[in-house]
């Protein structure tokens, strides 16, 4: 397998990682580039520039300018940007995982975040450091990757300190709960147009679906169904701000099956009608107004 790829200008790249390689791969993709992880490894993705669509077991993901995403490992990832995006990636091994577990006591998980323009800068020479070593030795070997893991799992601070609300003995059992019910969350943001069920759930976890629901709750502080609705509403707010979709085809696009619920639903969650949430946030005040400025936060990656 390949350890430095690059699509670019509309070119497509794919890596395969046979399961039980010991080896990880870095990944750049950029202007209408493409790139597809076919085989059986846990990767990041950091958008630097422009944005870029993430389609993978988990959904399909909006990746703009500073915001980062992690997949587990069958996700099998497809990674296209924009005419102006960049994006770069890692596929990690097992060996690169638990090495992250053995110098830091923690470890990676699905996930979603954003990271300022300074951690955005630094990701990208870290990410050419393993690069050019690669190019040098060969191989991509744990010395010059592991500053690259330790910023990583620094993204993920406030996702793992989650990690010990999970029931479990011990600490191994814990980060395998965790492990699983950040996949289940991470599914629900990247199935936002519709209404996942909690069978659908419980089978991405290997849980029973009563299991599941209890532990989501106990560690998230909201049911299953709570979280997907805030995160369908939350999508319609972004494509309110972010689109100029009609408030009927926000709806559709939210998972509502018309637009008398969601217009219920949206009302209830930010207290106004969609359509002065538009107009409220394309006040040049719309810092003040607190849902818009956190989107404008993601949308800039501050």
């Amino acid at each position: 397998m390949e350890q430095v790829l690059w699509a670019d200008r509309g070119h497509s790249v794919q890596s395969e990682a046979p399961e039980g390689t010991s080896s990880s791969s870095c990944i750049g993709v950029s202007r209408l580039g493409s790139a597809q992880l076919s085989g059986n490894q846990f990767s990041v993705w950091i958008q630097l520039r422009g944005s870029a669509w993430v389609e993978a077991k988990e959904g399909r993901f909006r990746l703009r300018r500073g915001q980062w995403i992690a997949l587990e490992k069958d996700s099998r990832p497809t990674v296209q940007t924009d005419a102006h995006g960049l994006c770069i990636g890692l596929s990690l091994s097992s060996d690169a995982l638990q090495a992250i577990t053995r110098f830091t006591d923690c470890g990676l998980y699905a996930g979603r975040g954003h990271i300022s323009p300074r951690e955005a800068r630094t990701a990208l020479s870290l990410w050419r450091a393993v690069v050019s070593r690669a190019a040098s030795h060969g191989a991509i070997d744990m010395a010059a990757l592991r500053p690259m893991l330790m910023q990583l799992t620094a993204f993920q601070r406030h996702i793992a300190a989650r990690v010990s609300r999970c029931p479990g003995r011990s600490g191994t059992r814990k980060r395998q709960v965790f492990s699983r019910l950040q996949r289940a969350h991470l599914y629900l943001e990247g199935n936002c147009d519709r209404v996942v069920r909690i069978s659908e759930l419980a089978e991405l976890t290997s849980f029973s679906s009563w299991y599941f629901s209890k532990t989501f709750h106990g560690l998230y502080d909201e049911s299953p169904q709570a979280a997907a609705a805030r995160m369908r509403l939350e999508q319609a707010a972004d494509l309110l701000v972010n689109t100029s979709m009609m408030v009927g085809e926000v709806a559709a696009a939210s998972g509502f099956d018309n637009c008398c619920s969601f217009a219920r639903a949206f009302r209830a969650r930010y207290g106004m009608s969609a359509s002065r949430y538009r107009t409220e946030a394309s006040r040049p005040d719309s810092a003040k107004f607190p849902d818009v400025a956190r989107k404008a936060a993601w949308r800039t990656g501050t």
